[in-house]
């Protein structure tokens, strides 16, 4: 206890004065808030209160770089160039992340998986999200590890023959063997379909897709099965492509999309609207070549919020104002993306189908959800 009154008293005044003086100066000038939340311009968002930092998204940047579990090797996805460079459609999804967060999409490293090894690395922590086409299913989604943050590929199961075989459907394989990959969803596809339609046929099962398609071209089997994204990829790589070709059946649906350990929502919203941004950048008409000049020029309400030039729709995620603009300025918008990777500019020569924009006239299935 102080033996003067008076002397605490004074303390008390002082410490009064000092905290009004304070409070008075972060109200600036006239006592009014940041010009940030004038009238002039929309509140930014912010993150919730009491919320902290996304542990993943913490360890990424104190380790300056991205981590993306991607294929191995398929051409259009993933696969490293001569110079040891990784391309491909996967790829360039974790460089767009990569740009969301730091600003430069070359701030991500690249970590070839199997099909049988991915869910592991990601659920011990080798690798932060796994982009590398893997079929959303209720098992993976329920079973209480993984998170799926949405689609970036529509696609299907299917079956790559010889034409010299003449074979149309695939009533056709009755006896034939089939090259199918060990832990994809593509062997239980194909024992379901063949059972229900009682068709004979000898699985001829690879541990990884690369040795399915090495199978194939050894003619161990008759037919390879497998997304049939990957069926047009592995054609490619055949000494004589027009000698092989896809039949039209579809076994399944396939929506391959990105993953991430459950427990760390903040880090899948991340990926999530990362996804969503370069979606949603081609419906807007938004490029890599126009990114920056729209931010700053264009009255659309819709760009102006995606790009950063109204609202701060970064803060929720842990990421700068102008995340978006950085991810599209890396990489480009969905279609730029795909056309480069899978489409009219690669060896795949795909098309959109239901890849394509849910207002186009084809009427595809790609959706960008809005950012308000």
């Amino acid at each position: 206890m102080n033996a003067n009154p008076g002397v605490g008293r004074q303390w008390r005044q002082r410490v009064f004065l000092a905290a009004a003086a304070f409070m008075l100066a972060s109200c600036g000038p006239s006592g009014q808030e940041d010009a940030e939340t004038s009238e002039t311009a929309p509140p930014a968002p912010a993150a919730r209160a009491g919320v902290s930092e996304s542990p993943t998204l913490a360890a990424v940047r104190r380790r300056g770089y991205l981590r993306c579990g991607v294929h191995q090797g398929l051409v259009g996805f993933a696969l490293q160039d001569n110079r040891g460079q990784w391309r491909g459609f996967d790829v360039d999804f974790c460089r767009a992340m990569a740009a969301a967060i730091f600003g430069d999409g070359d701030r991500a490293r690249f970590t070839p998986l199997t099909a049988e090894t991915r869910f592991d690395a990601l659920s011990e922590d080798r690798v932060d999200v796994l982009w590398r086409n893997s079929s959303w299913t209720m098992t993976r989604d329920t079973e209480g590890r993984f998170a799926f943050s949405g689609v970036n590929y529509y696609d299907g199961q299917g079956f790559l023959v010889r034409r010299s075989l003449d074979l149309k459907n695939i009533a056709e394989l009755n006896g034939a063997r089939v090259c199918v990959a060990s832990g994809s969803t593509s062997a239980l596809n194909l024992s379901d379909e063949f059972r229900s339609r009682g068709i004979a046929y000898t699985p001829v099962v690879t541990p990884t897709e690369e040795a399915a398609r090495a199978a194939y071209a050894r003619e161990d089997c008759d037919a390879f099965s497998g997304d049939i994204s990957a069926l047009a990829a592995a054609r490619t790589t055949l000494p004589d492509p027009q000698q092989h070709a896809i039949l039209a059946d579809v076994l399944s649906k396939e929506p391959l999309g990105p993953i991430t350990r459950r427990g760390d929502e903040q880090w899948t919203a991340l990926v999530r609207w990362t996804l969503n941004a370069v979606i949603l950048a081609e419906e807007l008409g938004v490029t890599r070549a126009n990114a920056q000049s729209l931010a700053r020029d264009s009255s659309d309400a819709r760009i102006r919020r995606l790009l950063g030039a109204d609202g701060n729709y970064g803060a929720p995620l842990g990421l700068s104002r102008t995340w978006a603009l950085d991810a599209v300025r890396a990489v480009g918008n969905y279609g730029e993306i795909f056309n480069r990777n899978l489409g009219p500019q690669s060896p795949l020569d795909l098309a959109r189908g239901m890849n394509a924009q849910w207002n186009t006239r084809s009427g595809g299935l790609l959706y960008g959800l809005p950012i308000r």
